[in-house]
């Protein structure tokens, strides 16, 4: 309805008419919103499925193409790209262009970056720098979704304000939308798409191009799931199986994990991958508030590590006497060390949003670069046929030289020249016109033939085309050809680990769980290579010997205790280091694997690489603890009289003298010494009286001229073997493996403390020590010097036998664990 009212008096001149019409409020609200909605689904928030993009994107990428930024270019100021896409394309704000031109930099953001970004351009937990102050060109993927944009290959459309054009869609040599994913919020819809691996997606399109009927299973054998940028491990492969089925599913990210010794006598868990756009200080913001609110226990600190050069690192401490998988697990339902990622494949199919699965989001790709590849190969089609046309004029005028410049000189204009030469040559005005832009050196024999060479390459190129337009089968291993070349540019090695494993299930909430390792029994053992590890042995049951052989599992020592319990480490300085086991590796009773197990000497945190351990023992036993010197000397202590100190002295050593073993002896044990000069004394420990902890010890063995201790132990009862290894002073240490023999040792007479034995080994020529000894129960078992097992000799030898050659060096000896 219209009326008409007069004009206020005030105004000077005549009344002005204006026109008022009611329009109903609803129908009004509805039409704008409608058309508010579409333009953000279209024109903002959502990409489109042939080419993986949103409009802004699109037009950075085009824009950026048109500047010539290429990859083997410099950079340029990102402001001025942003100028360039605002002025001439995108009728936005700078800072909406500047964010996504940032984002398309980002190498965690997307699986394959498309700018290649110069300064600051954020992290997860920050934002870029301002525009002015960074620096952007393509990178090489970028290349690929932008080329042949000059050949007709995609549709153009005009800008804003209709003074330029810009393409509607990128021809896209990949499927970015798959490879880069995608996330948006739109008006009643978003969309939420997850990173793919770019070989997998390429090999999951060409075989869908080859076999139009495979299914999403099929599909999936090349696809398996997601791979993010950050890595981390995919939990739930049932929904990846349902977005890819669907367009919509859920799975957990979980961060990637390692136990690791990060101090002396101290476990902390090692953050190395994170989930997809989780960043270090928003873990390390949740892991303190779930501290402060005693709902996690067992914490001491939190590092970040994270670096340009070697990556994220995040460490963890834990305390003694916590469970770190246990600690791990909380850690995963308390911080953002596991979430979730909620897949909604939305994308714009012919203008239209649509839920899209795994094999629709390939289909549609498919059908693109089929119409790309089409729209290319006639375009050049129809380029190779006008060059031909040229050519053929060309060749025409080369036959007859002389007449044509005649005729040219002959006519009084340019168009007479032009219509004299098609009618005495049979041309058409396109050729004579090229023929008279002709220049005349052109028109010479060498030119004849290289114009008759491009006539046969151009008839050779257009029937090729001409072929392949005429064949679906050919158009289609065209396309799958070129996706496999792209592959081998670009892909890289998949970086999330899929598991088909459960998250961690929510925690009730009733405080905190109790997080301490329980104090139960337990076997330290102590490989002869220095690693210990804690063997957890259920009550009733029997420590038994492991089912195979395997590195380190050659023994020096093993000592009964309990978990969070005390024990103690004897130290080749003569030091006693107390400390508990509770953060040792712990193991199976089924299934010991020393190689597993922590190197005692950074456990303990000696920092002396020379000072060893060789011996463990409890200190609350009665029995006394034997210890003997490189120079000779014997000593026994009572580990409980010992008072509770952490470290402390238990024999005075001599200037440049060493502990070379220590055991258990009581009254009826048998003391054994075996020097480098193949000497074995064995007397009764019974002549050692115990001694306090200051005490030097007495005489054990007298040695001879340049001689020394290469083993001491205790021994009870002849049920024992000798190991001895023989050598050359002389020779370079792993050179030469030696010769080893085992011998009874009961073969051996006891004689008195401070004597010197009798002859335990046999030197050939060339030999003169003996480099290792042994004595304990049979079998004896050697390893290397990495752990690996080495083979003695398998039947007894007499005690001043000279041995059997060795097959490889042996590092070190010890018995196995039962």
């Amino acid at each position: 309805m219209a009326r008409t009212r007069s004009a206020s008096p005030n105004p000077p001149g005549p009344p002005v008419e204006e026109r008022i019409e009611d329009i109903d409020l609803e129908t009004e609200m509805q039409g704008s919103y409608l058309e508010y909605a579409y333009s953000v689904i279209y024109s903002r928030a959502l990409p489109d499925a042939r080419d993986g993009l949103k409009p802004v994107q699109r037009r950075i990428l085009y824009q950026m193409a048109e500047m010539g930024l290429r990859p083997d270019r410099g950079h340029v100021k990102s402001a001025r790209v942003v100028g360039e896409v605002m002025g001439k394309l995108h009728p936005h704000g700078d800072s909406a262009i500047y964010d996504a031109l940032v984002r398309l930099a980002q190498d965690w953001a997307l699986r394959v970056p498309l700018i290649d970004g110069h300064g600051n351009f954020g992290s997860l937990d920050d934002g870029p720098a301002a525009a002015r102050y960074t620096e952007a060109r393509l990178a090489a993927p970028a290349l690929s979704l932008t080329e042949n944009l000059d050949e007709d290959v995609v549709d153009f459309v005009p800008n804003y304000d209709g003074q330029f054009q810009q393409p509607a869609v990128l021809p896209a040599a990949y499927p970015n939308l798959l490879v880069n994913g995608a996330s948006g919020i739109a008006v009643g819809m978003a969309t939420n798409m997850a990173p793919h691996n770019l070989s997998e997606v390429i090999a999951a399109a060409t075989h869908l191009l080859e076999h139009p009927e495979a299914t999403t299973a099929e599909l999936m054998e090349f696809v398996p799931g997601p791979d993010f940028p950050s890595g981390g491990i995919l939990l739930g492969l049932d929904g990846v199986r349902d977005a890819y089925e669907t367009g919509r599913g859920a799975f957990k990210l979980r961060a990637k994990a390692s136990i690791e010794p990060v101090a002396p006598r101290r476990t902390g868990i090692v953050i190395t991958e994170l989930p997809y756009m989780v960043g270090p200080e928003r873990v390390i913001e949740k892991l303190k508030d779930a501290v402060q609110s005693k709902r996690l226990q067992g914490i001491s600190d939190v590092v970040d590590l994270t670096d340009r050069h070697n990556g994220l690192r995040l460490v963890i401490g834990i305390k003694t006497g916590f469970d770190p998988e246990a600690v791990l697990e909380l850690l995963y339902k308390l911080t953002p060390l596991e979430d979730s990622f909620n897949i909604n494949n939305v994308a714009l199919v012919d203008g239209q949003p649509r839920t899209l699965g795994l094999k629709e989001l390939l289909r549609v790709y498919i059908d693109h670069r089929l119409d790309v590849v089409t729209r290319r190969s006639r375009h050049r089609l129809a380029r190779r046929r006008e060059r031909l046309h040229l050519v053929a004029g060309l060749l025409i005028a080369i036959l007859d030289v002389d007449e044509v410049i005649q005729v040219i000189r002959s006519s009084e204009t340019s168009e007479e020249a032009r219509t004299r030469l098609c009618t005495v040559f049979d041309l058409d005005d396109v050729q004579a016109e090229y023929i008279l832009e002709l220049r005349l050196r052109r028109l010479t024999k060498f030119s004849r033939i290289e114009l008759e060479q491009e006539r046969d390459a151009l008839l050779a190129e257009i029937a090729r085309l001409e072929e392949l337009l005429g064949s679906d089968a050919l158009l289609r291993q065209q396309v799958a050809r070129e996706l496999e070349q792209t592959a081998d540019k670009y892909s890289t090695p998949r970086r999330t680990l899929l598991m088909n494993a459960k998250p961690a299930a929510p925690r009730a909430k009733k405080g905190a769980p109790d997080l301490q390792i329980a104090d139960a029994p337990t076997v330290v053992a102590l490989s002869t290579t220095g690693r210990a590890v804690r063997i957890e042995v259920p009550e009733g049951q029997r420590l038994a010997a492991p089912a195979r052989r395997s590195k380190h599992d050659a023994i020096l020592a093993t000592v009964e205790a309990t978990v969070r319990g005390e024990i103690g480490a004897v130290t080749s300085r003569g030091r006693l280091v107390r400390f508990s086991p509770v953060d040792l590796p712990s193991v199976p009773a089924n299934s010991v694997q020393l190689g597993a197990g922590a190197k005692l000497h950074d456990y303990l945190g000696l920092t002396d690489r020379s000072e060893r351990v060789v011996a463990l023992m409890r200190l609350d036993d009665d029995t006394p603890l034997a210890l003997g010197t490189a120079q000779g000397v014997v000593k026994r202590i009572v580990p409980a009289a010992l008072p509770p100190k952490t470290e402390l002295e238990i024999i005075g050593l001599k200037p440049s003298d060493t502990v070379v073993g220590a055991a258990r002896a009581g009254e009826d044990a048998e003391l054994v010494f075996v020097t480098s000069d193949a000497q074995l004394l064995r007397f009764a420990a019974s002549a050692v009286r115990p001694q306090g902890a200051p005490a030097g010890g007495m005489a054990g063995i007298k040695l001879g001229a340049d001689a020394s201790v290469v083993f001491f132990g205790a021994a009870t009862g002849d049920e024992n073997v000798v190991v001895t290894v023989s050598g050359a002073s002389g020779t370079i240490p792993g050179a030469d493996a030696g010769r080893a023999k085992i011998t009874d040792f009961s073969e051996f007479p006891a004689k008195g403390r401070a004597t010197g034995g009798v002859r335990a080994h046999a030197f050939l020529k060339g030999e003169d020590r003996l480099t290792l000894a042994w004595v304990g129960p049979d079998p004896a078992r050697a390893v290397d010097p990495t752990g690996a097992v080495r083979k003695l000799p398998e039947t007894l030898a007499r005690r001043d036998a000279s041995g059997q050659p060795l097959e490889a060096v042996v590092g070190s000896i010890g018995r196995t664990l039962v």
